[in-house]
């Protein structure tokens, strides 16, 4: 397999080459959102100075608008594996599409019906099913996941469907401990029983290739803005299912799709961006010498870039372990990391995670603390949710001496607090 080409890829990321009064900066704060290539800003730009009209009209910008969203549609459709730019949903972000989407599937619901939200989940996977659920009488089952494995179980979720139930959320990838799940197996159970599947695939997007139809989940929700794009969310829904939902909508908008599901004007210029980070990991498959379609070379841009993160979060785990009193929140069995995403978050016995992030975010290393709206596993865990965690997302720029001078910083700063402390 050929090299990952990272002094390639970082060339294309304007913001990786900025410095702050001569100092470098190191992002990784990436799994709350990556910086974008040049490429992406230049179509966001370029939309917006030669293309920036409403859609529907019969001249030359508003024609043009028209060809922006359709090419986006497209280009997600490629991105997640659908059978159709038509089951393609573009919306604010995932949360607010999720809300929709739990409002417009709870017309299907009565009062005792079941649905199932794990304990793994991001809030915006949860919060809209648990306020559903208060609104239509609904029973809310939460499904922990295993804090061995750091996944959810088949045999766990078995235990809990039942003919009642009518929805099961899951997430790909949790934006805290970084574990992905077996999300093909796990929408089996759930479909066996007659239910729903709702994916959160937020924080796996950036660093899997994902397959909506070899999953057999119903519908999959991520948001551009982790994998490179602009600040957008993207939901996938079967179209034998979307097809037959009633949304909430103006009454005179269309009834087409997915335009029913895509609430007032669009934001036009954020599409055309989007299919600009679409094509960002095409151009990179297609450097590395696939030459197939768009989707082929997607393939083959995640074939490359999940070896290259794999060797950065070993790297990290390794330097986080030989400090005394650190847990990492997760998976790290090296044997074990294509299990998880290089997203890695710990805690520092007696020692606030905030005032570590603080230090280090004066050493110019952009990172993050608190539960990170991972508000039921910081509960499982224990975790006080005032305090959560430090969380370090890698991304397929970052570099293996960014994660180096990190470490070092991690090991200098605990050490410092660990002093002052005595």
């Amino acid at each position: 397999m050929a090299s990952f080409p990272i002094e390639a890829v970082r060339g294309k990321f304007p913001a990786l080459s900025l410095t702050d009064k001569g100092r470098r900066r190191i992002y990784l704060d990436n799994p709350a959102g990556t910086q974008v290539p040049q490429a992406v800003a230049d179509a966001v730009s370029r939309c917006l100075l030669t293309t920036n009209a409403n859609l529907g009209g019969f001249f030359e910008t508003t024609i043009a608008a028209q060809q922006v969203a359709d090419d986006a549609h497209a280009a997600m459709a490629d991105f997640l594996g659908a059978a159709s730019a038509e089951e393609i949903i573009i919306g604010a972000n995932m949360t607010t599409l999720t809300y929709h989407m739990s409002r417009t599937l709870g017309r299907t619901m009565k009062t005792g019906d079941e649905i199932i939200v794990t304990r793994m989940d991001h809030e915006g996977n949860v919060s809209p099913w648990l306020q559903l659920a208060e609104d239509l009488g609904l029973v809310v089952r939460f499904l922990p996941f295993d804090e061995q494995s750091w996944q959810i179980e088949e045999a766990a979720l078995q235990a809990l469907v039942s003919q009642k139930t009518r929805l099961v959320a899951l997430n790909y990838a949790s934006n805290l401990t970084g574990s992905i799940n077996r999300v093909k197996a796990l929408t089996a159970v759930a479909r066996q029983a007659g239910a729903l599947v709702y994916v959160d695939a937020v924080q796996f997007a950036p660093h899997g290739l994902i397959d909506v139809q070899a999953l057999g989940c119903d519908f999959l929700v991520c948001s551009a803005y982790k994998f490179f794009g602009p600040h957008l969310g993207i939901l996938w829904g079967r179209r034998d299912m979307i097809d037959a939902l009633k949304p909430y909508k103006c009454r005179c908008s269309s009834n087409g799709l997915p335009e029913r599901f895509e609430l007032g004007t669009p934001q036009i210029e954020l599409m055309a961006g989007l299919t600009a980070a679409v094509d960002y990991f095409a151009d990179l498959g297609a450097a590395a010498g696939e030459g197939g379609s768009r989707r082929q070379r997607i393939a083959k841009a995640f074939e490359l870039s999940i070896a290259h993160e794999n060797g950065l979060v070993r790297q990290l785990i390794e330097g986080l372990s030989e400090i005394e009193g650190l847990s990492i929140r997760g998976i790290t069995d090296p044997a074990r990391v294509g299990h998880r995403v290089p997203t890695v978050s710990f805690t520092v016995e007696g020692i606030a995670p905030e005032t570590i992030v603080r230090q280090m975010n004066a050493d110019n290393i952009f990172l993050w603390s608190g539960h990170n709206y991972a508000w039921e596993i910081v509960h499982q865990l224990g975790i006080p949710a005032e305090q959560g965690v430090v969380r370090i997302g890698i991304a397929h720029y970052n570099t293996a001496a960014e994660i180096e001078e990190a470490l070092e910083s991690v090991h200098r700063v605990v050490a410092m607090l660990r002093q002052e402390r005595s």
